[in-house]
């Protein structure tokens, strides 16, 4: 099985087609999610939601706070103080003792230079690190290694009792925007418009004496990295794809919003965009295909297809923050526009007069394609499948941007927000039949008990 590293970066500034967003009626019956609960604590932006198992998850953000959650009732945990400034990054790692017995912690790390490892269990604060030269802008647990990696203007690497193993030098001073784990205990940096790859080292003699060297510099992109993801299959490509084994490039894609790469498009209104509108805010994957959030659209690129699959080139009306795909056939995205909407995959039949709008992933040749690629290219969409994203729910919550959410499955969705608030979105159906079950139950007790009496 291949393996490739994909990064993301922002677009040489173009243009894109002016095209309203897609709406949905008051009766959304495919949307299940008709209850909300709102939880409140936060004093700032709620940037961060991590999951920490199938009904806990924590928060945090601007504040400096760290509240941890119950997924099923909403319940506040509990609410970790220890920062002084706002959270910066945040991820769940799990350790087990010599009794096998597992415990949970999280990392969080604050622009006042410091780290704090956290007991889930308890809300008690585990250990703190003040050391840093500058502020950690990401961290990354590699749970094979048993140790996790802090992302600032160095690269760190710790035990998980905060010792510290070994370090680079000084990186830059903008810092490390991203990490991502790769094969052969190597990780990739996101430096500026660098990918830098590290190969992690351990002693053989048994003792906790780290290395960390610098394997390769790969300095094409034109801008500064803002996504990157590690998958299995073949893949797509300003986007950059990468062979994760030897860093070799293979593919990119420069031509966002290049209609003289697909002739057979319609002309479409062009308007000017800024170069944030054209942005990879997001990327993600399942062992089918990659979604990518790109300005205020959505793509979708099937991994054995080698081509777009699905556009929605105005998912919302703001830049989409964050994208998921979910168990289903179903992708959930939510945007600065303050929505949080549900897409589905659907397959339609292609007119020979509505050819797929590839746009972002040239897929024939990942740049600009030749007459004869052209040729290929119709004859390959005569005869494969044409899908779309069908909006099957708009939740109306927030009243300013949605920065992330969390899938739970049958427990439903968490959302933060600019508006200091975090929303449980909650399968109206499911949340009614528990609900009678209870009260069913509370009168069968009763019942016993006066036959009792």
């Amino acid at each position: 099985m291949l393996r490739w590293l994909i990064g993301g970066g922002r677009e040489p500034q173009g243009s894109a087609e002016k095209s309203s967003v897609q709406t949905i009626g008051e009766e959304q019956i495919q949307n299940p999610y008709t209850e909300l609960l709102v939880l409140k604590g936060h004093q700032d932006i709620v940037r961060f939601l991590v999951q920490i198992d199938d009904c806990r998850f924590a928060s945090a953000g601007d504040d400096g706070i760290v509240f941890l959650w119950n997924a099923q009732t909403g319940e506040k945990l509990y609410e970790l103080h220890g920062h002084t400034h706002k959270i910066t990054a945040i991820a769940p790692f799990s350790s087990s003792d010599v009794t096998e017995e597992k415990t949970d912690f999280i990392i969080t790390a604050s622009a006042d230079r410091t780290v704090i490892v956290w007991d889930c269990a308890s809300g008690r604060q585990v250990q703190k690190v003040s050391c840093f030269h500058s502020t950690v802008k990401c961290l990354t647990v590699l749970q094979r290694l048993n140790v996790w990696l802090s992302g600032g203007s160095d690269l760190c690497v710790w035990n998980q009792n905060l010792d510290l193993l070994c370090k680079t030098s000084h990186l830059t001073d903008a810092g490390i925007s991203t990490l991502v784990e790769l094969p052969k205990n190597c990780v990739a940096a996101a430096v500026g418009k660098e990918l830098i790859i590290f190969r992690l080292s351990a002693s053989n003699n048994g003792s906790e004496v780290w290395n960390i060297l610098e394997v390769k510099r790969l300095v094409d992109h034109q801008d500064n990295i803002s996504s990157l993801i590690s998958v299995n299959g073949s893949y797509i490509g300003e986007l950059i794809v990468w062979d994760a084994l030897d860093w070799t490039k293979q593919a990119s894609e420069c031509n966002f919003w290049d209609s003289s790469v697909h002739p057979d498009v319609q002309t479409e209104i062009k308007l000017s965009q800024s170069p944030h509108e054209s942005s990879v805010q997001h990327l993600t994957s399942d062992d089918e295909c990659v979604f990518a959030a790109v300005g205020k659209g959505i793509y979708v690129y099937n991994l054995q297809m080698k081509r777009v699959i699905a556009c929605q080139r105005t998912a919302h009306d703001s830049s989409v923050l964050h994208i998921e795909k979910l168990p289903n056939r179903q992708l959930i995205s939510c945007s600065e526009d303050g929505s949080v909407r549900i897409w589905e995959l659907r397959e339609k039949q292609q007119l020979p007069a509505e050819p797929v709008p590839t746009g972002f992933f040239n897929m024939w040749g990942f740049g600009r394609a030749n007459k004869q690629a052209n040729q290929a290219a119709k004859k390959m969409q005569e005869n494969t499948p044409v899908y779309f994203l069908d909006l099957v729910g708009d939740l109306i919550g927030h009243s300013s941007a949605v920065q992330m959410f969390l899938y739970f499955g049958e427990l439903g969705l968490a959302t933060c927000s600019a508006d200091h608030l975090i929303i449980l979105w909650k399968d109206g159906e499911r949340e009614s039949s528990l609900r009678s079950l209870t009260l069913f139950q509370k009168l069968a007790q009763n019942g016993d008990l006066q036959l009792k009496l």
